[in-house]
């Protein structure tokens, strides 16, 4: 985590605290220590006020990265069950990154991050833990594109601003998701339940433009508006394992009606989850070890993540009652 500390902020780089142990979670929130305690990092101020700077790469104009990163703007604010909204106030010389007190938007070169498209850091309120400045960099080492359907080589700007957004209103990433190793290291995405899984779509592709349920239920969670928890249902219960309760199991709920993913994990030591945002109705539970993932997308590095048990389904159909709870459910799973 990088941090500086002048009179009343601290800058917060992408690996910020996550919070943990937070009822009501679609999945990973940002978090930092405030007072003693774990404040949910998240704008108290709305809109979100930020600046582009119109410096970009080949192959993109000044407007047609304005035209993308507003509509990953409008994608978030159309969620009805969130209270999000943005404001672009203009071009800004400055880069991103720099804590200058202003929200941006923009390129940087930095070949020696070779995979990573993009990142995002926190300006913070030490006394409230409020987001008072959030920065986005696109890495102008690769190639981009704003084409309406994509372009081959080349990845879609909409779609990775999307996902920084994400981060910016103060989500984690999703583990929905599955991957294949690529024969000259790293890994492709084969399947993807959320914008905020945290392996883009290969270049060309644009499927990171459209929320899923998992991000839906994440940022109504943060900001909810006023029809998330009257139209929406939640389940909780523990994961144990040998009777001990299992830190890090990523927990999903599927609705088989509608198709849609939902997924937590259990983020205390009794192996404690929450699930909110869901659709009143039927669903099917699943727990599962993180061993197919880079464990630090998602914990922090001093944590230890029990990735040692098989994939187990609760023996019941978990019926989520409409502005209520279905639960607590104890899920038993079995060493490995």
């Amino acid at each position: 985590m990088r941090r500086h500390r002048p009179i009343r902020a601290a800058l917060l780089g992408l690996l910020c605290a996550i919070l943990w142990g937070v009822t009501g979670a679609a999945y990973l929130k940002y978090g930092v220590r405030v007072d003693g305690r774990t404040q949910a990092l998240r704008w108290t101020t709305l809109p979100v006020r930020y600046f582009l700077n119109d410096h970009v790469p080949a192959g993109l104009t000044p407007a047609s990265f304005e035209g993308a990163v507003q509509k990953a703007c409008a994608s978030w604010a159309a969620v009805p069950t969130a209270g999000v909204s943005f404001h672009l106030v203009g071009a800004i010389d400055s880069p991103p990154l720099e804590q200058d007190g202003v929200s941006t938007i923009g390129f940087l070169p930095r070949p020696e991050l070779d995979r990573v498209l993009g990142a995002t850091s926190y300006v913070i309120d030490e006394q409230t833990g409020a987001i008072v400045e959030s920065d986005i960099f696109l890495n102008s080492a690769f190639p981009w594109s704003t084409a309406t359907a994509g372009e081959a080589g080349r990845y879609d700007v909409e779609s990775i601003v999307v996902h920084e957004l994400g981060h910016l209103l103060g989500l984690g990433h999703s583990a929905l998701g599955e991957t294949e190793l690529r024969a000259g290291g790293g890994r492709r995405v084969v399947a993807s339940g959320a914008v905020m899984f945290p392996i883009a779509f290969s270049a060309g592709g644009i499927e990171g433009r459209t929320l899923r349920a998992d991000d839906i239920a994440g940022v109504s969670d943060l900001y909810e508006g006023p029809d998330f928890l009257a139209g929406a249902g939640s389940l909780s219960g523990r994961v144990v394992k040998n009777g001990v309760g299992v830190y890090g199991a990523h927990v999903v709920a599927f609705n088989p009606e509608t198709g849609k993913l939902v997924g937590t994990f259990t983020l205390s030591d009794d192996g404690s989850f929450a699930i909110a945002g869901l659709e009143p109705g039927t669903h099917i539970v699943r727990v599962e070890p993180l061993d197919d993932a880079d464990l630090n997308s998602f914990f922090s590095e001093d944590r230890v993540v029990d990735v040692q048990f098989r994939v187990t389904f609760l023996d019941k159909l978990a019926v989520v009652p409409r502005g209520g709870n279905a639960g607590p459910f104890e899920i038993t799973v079995a060493a490995r």
